[in-house]
């Protein structure tokens, strides 16, 4: 599992710079678990959604099986991969955000080669109370 931070992320810290964070942080554990990982991701934060944006993740064995008709195969261990490594990363992004993760949600295409990572966080502030209205 890559380095994360054990503390959260600070305040000054920018929202490119922790989507940035988590973006590595998804790539790694892909990497560690599948032993390749994607291309090209992209993490978009919102207040209380966090989506990374996987391309490129299939390994080529995976890539091989889908060409050949074994598509739902593979999508069925992409899911199982997904299962095993969400307690990952669900500590991941609470490390670097400093917030509770709620809810997460995972899934992937073959064609074209693509997979969504979705973080559904608490509706709390910094202080824990739920902000007017939520």
């Amino acid at each position: 599992m890559p380095d994360v931070p054990d503390t959260p992320i600070q305040p000054d810290r920018t929202v490119g710079s922790m989507s940035a964070a988590i973006s590595n942080a998804v790539v790694g554990l892909l990497h560690d678990y599948t032993g390749r990982g994607p291309t090209h991701a992209r993490t978009t934060i919102g207040p209380d959604t966090i989506v990374v944006t996987l391309r490129d993740s299939l390994t080529k064995a995976e890539r091989t099986l889908a060409s050949r008709g074994q598509d739902v195969e593979v999508l069925a261990m992409r899911r199982a991969f997904q299962n095993t490594m969400r307690d990952d990363m669900i500590a991941a992004v609470e490390a670097l955000t400093g917030r509770s993760v709620e809810a997460f949600l995972s899934d992937n295409l073959h064609d074209p080669d693509v997979a969504v990572e979705i973080f559904l966080m608490h509706r709390s502030d910094h202080d824990g109370q739920h902000p007017a209205g939520a």
